[in-house]
């Protein structure tokens, strides 16, 4: 028997029609499916970013915080920037709206004939913008950190990285597509397991290049610029497989007055414009951080990897689980199941993220010491990068948040809002960073880049609350300081057990004062989160000791 992901629960095949017709699903079978869904994302974004941080050691190891690692961030992000426009930002959230309708109300023909009309129109842009990028690369990184040319050899290394890495935005942007296809069908595992594949092949193909390229007159940095674009074509390729078998055939259709087509450009053009502003300020931010000590855009980017360990590991997997839900839930205009499955993503995302980010306030220095200070990574560095990943875990938890609403309002058709919110953020984002720069140097730029998430959460969430008539947001709140609690006294027991750790300096001790107050934490938290009886987090619990309600039927996850 096969079974179907709906909203909150899962049923058979043939029962879909009048299930659908009868069952509203409750707020507790809403967060059933959320700690579900969520949790296996969870699984897969964790060996991501277990990955990914390996990938950065090996970074840290063989080029430290200087100047080849400044070259290299500076030189991948740039195709980054245009990442969230093609990929997981506005084109995700823009086609998982309308293919979910295609998919639940056109025949499986007109549905495959709108992937093959996105794919051959994305195709066609990304792969011009690609060509531009190469065209213009010199002038895109003297555009985004001047002060590299006082340097010598600096911005000529990173002009060539640029050249190596753009065509990574094309195959990320098909990957992504790939992504919400799967998504949709109700497949989470293996399109949250792609990135993954990213991170393996790029560390492996990168470290054997990056000790071979070197004899044939190339820095060794730019073999892992290669193993980067190989990485993405890996990351593409691993969803190729499952699509096939969902009965996917790649046809050469490119039209562009589709009903289909012409829907999803709508939505991503008010997209594009607003997280043109969240890519202004990353341009503005690494422009600052160039005018900072050498080293700054690297410290800046080890503490950020850092944080993404749980934002996508807690934010993004929830965000991923919720979307299909709420863009079915959008779809049939029913904003109060609508609303009650956002509180409990959010619920479960500051249920997750808020403890965390204490535990990076109070263990920065240890974390960034065990995980970075190898090999060419020094003690300044370590203490540089951990003093930023303190003012970025100010922030974690509007994060994650933001990743959750936003695409409600691309599900609602409503994309004004998050474009606004996102300029304001710009404005602030300046006005913060002005105003600090000369006395916190790099850590200004964290401290903004939290300011301004937060900020951009507050507004968004207010005005979500009036776009759907309301939310539980009492229930929010309650929940939020219940939350605050455990992770206030759960705070304090791990900075106790950090401070009492005692022993001879090496790897070991740096060991024991990570994982020991971590265990600790995650105890405490567990228990005291439990008895402040969180329903929403309680569901993860109760799946992780096994008892399975029946929401819980198995499902194709994977």
């Amino acid at each position: 028997m096969i079974w179907y992901l709906q909203p909150g629960l899962w049923i058979p095949k043939g029962d879909l029609a009048q299930l659908n017709q009868r069952h509203i699903p409750t707020q507790k079978e809403n967060s059933a499916h959320l700690a579900r869904a969520a949790g296996v994302v969870s699984i897969a974004v964790f060996f991501s970013r277990i990955l990914g941080l390996v990938r950065e050691q090996v970074l840290a190891g063989l080029f430290g915080a200087g100047t080849s690692m400044d070259a290299f961030v500076v030189a991948f992000r740039i195709p980054n920037l245009l990442r969230d426009l093609f990929a997981e930002g506005a084109l995700s959230s823009a086609f998982v709206t309308v293919f979910t309708e295609y998919d639940q109300k056109r025949s499986k023909e007109e549905t495959w004939r709108l992937v093959n009309n996105v794919l051959a129109a994305l195709t066609i842009i990304v792969s011009l913008t690609v060509i531009l990028g190469i065209t213009f690369s010199g002038d895109l990184v003297r555009l985004m950190a001047p002060d590299f040319a006082q340097i010598p050899g600096k911005l000529g290394l990173t002009q060539r990285m640029t050249v190596i890495m753009f065509p990574f935005l094309l195959l990320v942007s098909l990957s992504s597509l790939l992504m919400g296809i799967l998504n949709t069908k109700g497949y989470f595992f293996i399109p949250s397991l792609a990135s993954s594949c990213f991170n393996l092949t790029s560390i492996v193909v990168g470290v054997g290049l990056a000790f071979l390229v070197p004899r044939w007159g190339y820095p060794a940095i730019e073999g892992m610029a290669i193993g980067t674009l190989v990485g993405g074509l890996s990351q593409l390729g691993i969803q190729v497989p499952l699509l096939l078998r969902q009965g996917f055939r790649l046809r050469p259709v490119l039209d562009l007055a589709d009903p289909g087509l012409r829907r999803i450009g709508r939505l991503i053009l008010p997209a594009i414009i607003g997280l043109s502003a969240t890519q202004i300020n990353i341009f503005i931010n690494t422009n600052f951080a160039s005018r900072c000590p050498e080293g700054s855009v690297a410290w800046l980017n080890y503490a950020f990897r850092l944080v993404q360990f749980p934002i996508g590991l807690f934010g993004v997997a929830i965000s991923i689980a919720t979307l299909p839900m709420v863009a079915r839930q959008a779809a049939k205009r029913d904003y109060k199941i609508l609303g009650d499955t956002l509180v409990s993503s959010l619920t479960m995302a500051f249920a997750l993220t808020v403890p965390a980010a204490v535990g990076l306030w109070v263990l920065a220095k240890p974390i960034v010491g065990l995980v970075f200070e190898h090999g060419h990574f020094s003690q300044l560095d370590t203490y540089m990068t951990a003093q930023a990943l303190k003012f970025y875990s100010i922030g974690l938890l509007a994060y994650a948040a933001v990743k959750i609403v936003v695409p409600v309002f691309y599900a609602l058709d409503n994309t004004r809002w998050p474009v606004i919110g996102s300029f304001v953020a710009v404005v602030v984002n300046i006005c913060i960073i002005s105003v600090t720069l000369n006395r916190l140097q790099h850590r200004a730029i964290a401290l903004s880049t939290s300011s301004t998430m937060i900020l951009d959460f507050l507004l968004l969430a207010t005005v979500l609350y009036r776009k759907i008539g309301g939310y539980p947001i009492a229930r929010l709140l309650i929940s939020f300081i219940k939350i605050s609690l455990a992770s206030g006294i759960m705070g304090l027991l791990v900075w106790w057990a950090q401070t009492h750790i005692i022993g001879s300096p090496g790897i070991w001790l740096s060991a024991l004062k990570v994982f020991i107050p971590i265990s600790l934490g995650i105890v405490s938290y567990g228990v005291l989160i439990y008895a402040l009886r969180l329903d929403e987090i309680n569901e993860v619990i109760k799946k992780m000791a096994g008892r399975k309600g029946k929401s819980s039927k198995p499902g194709r996850l994977g």
